[in-house]
Formats: C-alpha cells, structure tokens, sequence
C-alpha cells in the first residue's frame, strides 16, 4: 500500500506522460520554426544560386595552380596567374606556405586583414588531391610533373616529323588514328582501327588478326615512337637507380622500369612494396623540378548581404494559425499515446512491487514495444518461479547430501569418545572414508560452480581419443572386475581431437563410474570413439537395466537419481552426469542418453574437430 501512495505522489515532471508531451511540444516549436527559417532561407539561396558557380571556381583555381606548380621548379612569378585568377573567379586568393608560420607566397588581395580558418586544399603536384584531380591516377602525382623527362626542343622537332610520317603512313594505308602530345613534348599516334574498307579486305587476304592496331603499328613502324631519346634515358637510368636502392632496403630483387612507369607484377605484398617504391622515387626525382607544397586558400572577396524577402502580415497571421493547429493536435496526439503507454507500464510497476506470488502475470495488451516488454516480464516471472523451485530443491539436496556423510562421521566420533567403539586403524579408515566422500561431493559443486559462472579453465591440446578410453578404462578396471563387469575399448577410424585431455577424461570416468554403479555381475560396459558427421563421437554403452523412458529425460539434472531412497549403496551424489554435460558443453559439444528398460543405456559425447 505504501508503494502505490509514493507513485501516486509521484512529481508531475517526472510522468512519463508529461514528458512526453513536453518532448512533442518542443518538437512541434522546433520544426515550425525551422519551417518558417526554411522558407526564408530557401528563397534567399534561390536568389543567389551561385553554390554550384562558387565550387567550379574554386576547383579551376586548384588545378590552375596545379599546373603552375607542375611545371615551374618554384613559385617565383606566380603572382600574375593568382591575380588573373582573382580577377576571373571574383575570389580572394592566397598561397601559403605549410610551416606554421605561414608566410605568404602570393595574394590577390595583400592587405586583407585575416585568413580563412581552413585551407581550401594543399597544391603538391606530387601529391594530387583525386576529389579536386580524378585524372591524376593511383599514384597521385600530376601528370604535367615531367621534370627530366621533359624533351629538347630538337627531340621534340626530329619526333614530331617521325610521327608525322607514321600517321601520313596510316592514312595512306587506310588506318584510323589519333595524334596526341604528352605534357612533356612526346608527339602520340593512337591507332583506332581501320577503316571500314581495309578491315572488310584485311579479313578476306590475311584473317581477323591482320585487322588489330598491332597489325597497323608494325607496318607503320609505330614503336619507333615509342624509343627514349638520350634524355630519358638518361632520367629513367637515375630512377632505376633509386627505384634498385629503395628494393635492396626491402630485400626485393631490383626490376626495370620504362617511361610508362609501371613495375612488373609480382606475387603478394612484394607487388606493393614495388609499386610503392616506384611511386616514392618518381617523388624524390621530381621534387627538384616542381615547387614546393603549398597551401591554398579561397575566400569571398566581400561578404554581401544575401537578399531576402520581408513577411506580410497576411503570410505572418497564416504561419502563426498553422503553428497553433500544430501544436493542438501536438498535445491531443501525444496525451493521447501517452495514456496509452503508461496504462502498461503502471501495471508492471504494481507487479514489480508486489512479486509474490512468484509467478506472477501482467495482461498482455498491446502489440509494440510495451507489449514485448509485458511478455518479457512474464517470461522473467515464469523463470524466477522455476528458479526458485530448483533452488529450494537444490538446497535440500545438498543438506541431504552432507548430513549423510557428516551424521556418519559424528556418530563414530561420539561412540569412540564414549568408548563404545576402539579408536583403532578400522575406526580411521571408516573416518576417512566419509570424509573422501564428503571431498567429493564439494569437488564436484565447486566444478559445477565454475562451469555455471563461466570460470572453468580449460587447456585444450592435440589428443587421440583411443589413448584417452585406454587410460579411463585402466583407472576403472579394478573396480570393474571386482563387480564381474567387462570393460572393452573400440575404436575406429581417426580419433584425432582438440580437447583439454583432464576434463574430458573426467567426463567419460564419469560415465563409466555411473555404468558401473548400475550394471550387474557378468554385464558387460564398452567404450566407442568414431568419427561422426559433424565431430567425432565418444560412447559409453552398458548391458545393463537400462533406464525407463520417464527417467530418461532428468538423468542430467542435479542430484536426480531414479532411485528415490537416495541409497549410496545404488547411486552416487547425483551430480556425475551434471558435471558431464558442463564438462562436455565448456568443449562446445553436447551429450545424449539413449536407453530402453532390459536394454542397457548408451551415453554419446558429440566434440567439434
């Protein structure tokens, strides 16, 4: 009673109702006014539309002051281009250095007070942004950045009659072609097939392959283009050089690298670390010919007013007419869900403060989030009811279990004080027996503590599972012929697995202690390893009574035993095969009991490979 008079009391901003509405109120405030900036703003932008202009300016200063980079060893004289640009664009431009100093290199406008904030980009024809340069290629350097492989003047006058010749040569010959310049004055012939005339001849004289560009470029002499005049031969020669160095620091065979600049492929990493060699030398023989990095900063030369457009009162009186509407069906909405949501939630608070009986049930009444929470709660409920039985259970167990053994242990002692009894080597013999029992019974809750709490350590290792069975079956053999049972091994195939051989160990001697336990005089208990369809397969089968089929399903549960008196002379502590199916779950396997009265029992343990 005490508890609903507090939620009764409960303060109104901390209802969830109340919040909630709060929430939508502030919502609706927030979306009406950035409506209303929305359409302001959106006018104004339309009024201008220059985005879309500003960004194609400032992209065409970039790459102009990227060529100039390429092709100029410094940014002496640069000052020309930034005001042409400045005067084109209607943008203020300046040039920067990379220290944090920042000196000036060149400024449209040198007594403007203060610098953007933020650079608009760094120009560093080796190092090319691919946003602002898609066609600068993977390995990011400017292709107008030719430095040494720039040709001569008469280099370029003797080529370009070559390449003169060659595309006279394939025109007469009926060849289509396209003639080019690279940025450092190597005149290009690009064959792009023949016409529709020579290809119909070529296929009837020579077949298709005489119809390919390579065909053209042999008849032509194409490839002479193609040769390195002195020059770059003397350029590629230095990048070897540092190409071959850079390799040797990384242990790779040095390769050849030609004016197309592309390194052979190579298998894995190696193909990388080439290629990145490549990139790097290519770099440290450019930086002499290009200007150093430099920051680049584009701004507004003024900050114009953006136009925009003043409210009338008609256009003011329906912004505010539909505001208020937003607002009330705001509120009615969002009272009226809030209801709704809390109906539930107070009906689980009374059944959180009121847990008894355990099993207690809220109504599922809705569909969504609240009603998966309802049914959880249920589910929780239903859990703790059952936990709470296995509990009061497990708990007499245990006293059952250690009064045994310790009422033993007292009688004894009091007899001896009383002189009832000797206190003789029999009477400590009988004393450490009950003892070892009682050990063994806090052993294996403390195992099965471990595997509920997730802390068994397991320490898995390469094993065969034959040696494993030989070694249980040796360690219960002199137990078993005592009883008159026979224990026998069989194994087949490759019985090859990862598994912490102590535990595993453990599990199958628990299972064979259990078989032994409940088998006759002249029974007989076998142990099976094989490989099955999904891991490999341990079985522990006996010819013994077998289980019935209402017992079957308990055999794993604590301290179960299908004898009710709980004689130690027909079971253990009933926690064997408990600790079994931990042992055998910690692996990532699982275990099963298949049984028939007057049939035997066979117990199979499935382990990953």
């Amino acid at each position: 009673m005490r508890a609903d008079s507090t939620q009764a009391r409960l303060p109104l901003h901390r209802s969830l109702t109340f919040r909630l509405l709060a929430a939508a109120l502030l919502i609706a405030v927030c979306s009406v006014t950035a409506t209303a900036w929305l359409a302001v703003r959106t006018t104004a932008v339309a009024i201008r539309q220059q985005q879309g202009q500003v960004l194609a300016d400032d992209t065409a200063v970039y790459r102009t002051l990227m060529t100039y980079a390429a092709t100029h060893p410094g940014w002496e004289g640069v000052d020309q281009t930034v005001r042409d640009l400045s005067d084109r664009t209607g943008r203020r431009i300046t040039l920067t250095t990379q220290d944090r100093q920042r000196r000036s290199l060149a400024d449209s406008t040198p007594h403007a007070e203060s610098l953007p904030h933020q650079a608009f980009a760094v120009i560093d024809p080796l190092w090319v942004d691919p946003a602002l340069e898609p066609s600068s290629g993977a390995d990011r350097i400017d292709p107008q950045a030719v430095g040494p492989y720039r040709l001569s003047e008469a280099d370029q006058s003797r080529l370009a009659v070559a390449a003169g010749k060659t595309a006279e040569c394939l025109t007469r010959f009926g060849w289509d072609h396209r003639s080019s310049t690279t940025p450092g004055g190597r005149p290009r012939v690009e064959v792009t097939g023949p016409s529709e005339q020579l290809a119909k001849k070529l296929r009837n004289e020579y077949g298709d392959q005489a119809v390919s560009a390579t065909y053209a470029g042999e008849s032509c002499a194409l490839a002479d283009l193609d040769a390195p005049t002195a020059s770059e031969r003397t350029a590629l020669a230095g990048l070897n050089t540092l190409v071959a160095a850079c390799l040797k620091r990384l242990r790779l065979p040095p390769v050849e690298i030609g004016l197309d600049f592309r390194s052979p492929r190579r298998e894995g990493d190696a193909d990388a670390a080439t290629r990145n060699c490549v990139d790097t030398s290519r770099r440290e023989q450019l930086a002499s010919s290009v200007a150093p990095a430099a920051l680049l900063y584009v701004s507004a030369e003024s900050e114009a007013a953006i136009p925009g457009f003043d409210l009338s009162p008609a256009n003011t009186g329906r912004i505010a007419a539909v505001t208020a509407l937003v607002l009330l069906v705001t509120v009615g909405v969002t009272t009226t869900v809030g209801l709704r949501l809390v109906h539930p939630l107070r009906a689980l608070t009374r059944a959180a403060r009121h847990p008894a009986p355990p099993d207690i049930r809220v109504p599922v009444t809705t569909r969504d989030e609240i009603g998966l929470l309802t049914a959880a709660f249920n589910d929780l409920s239903e859990h703790r009811a059952r936990a709470e039985e296995q509990r009061k259970v497990m708990v007499s167990d245990i006293a059952h279990e250690l009064r045994t053994p310790l009422s033993t242990i007292r009688g004894t002692l009091e007899a001896a004080q009383d002189g009832v009894i000797p206190a003789d080597e029999q009477l400590n013999a009988s004393l450490l027996e009950e003892t070892l029992l009682l050990q063994h019974i806090i052993d294996d809750l403390q195992d099965l503590a471990a595997a509920d709490a997730g802390t068994m350590r397991l320490h898995p290792e390469p094993l065969h599972a034959e040696d494993l069975l030989h070694q249980v079956v040796a360690g219960h053999r002199a137990h078993a012929e005592a009883a008159g049972i026979v224990l026998a091994v069989h194994v087949e195939g490759d019985t090859k697995v990862s598994a912490d051989p102590l535990r595993l160990r453990q599990a199958v001697g628990n299972l064979v202690s259990n078989a032994v336990r409940h088998t006759s005089r002249g029974d007989r208990i076998t142990l099976r390893a094989r490989r099955g369809e999904h891991g490999l397969l341990i079985e522990v089968s006996d010819t013994g009574a077998g289980i019935s089929p209402a017992d079957l399903p308990h055999v794993f549960e604590r301290f179960w035993r299908a004898e009710k008196s709980r004689s130690r002379q027909t079971g253990g502590s009933g926690l064997g095969l408990a600790i079994v199916r931990k042992l055998v779950e910690a692996h990532g396997g699982t275990v099963s009991a298949a049984s028939a009265p007057g049939r035997g029992t066979v117990f199979t343990l499935r382990l990953p490979t």
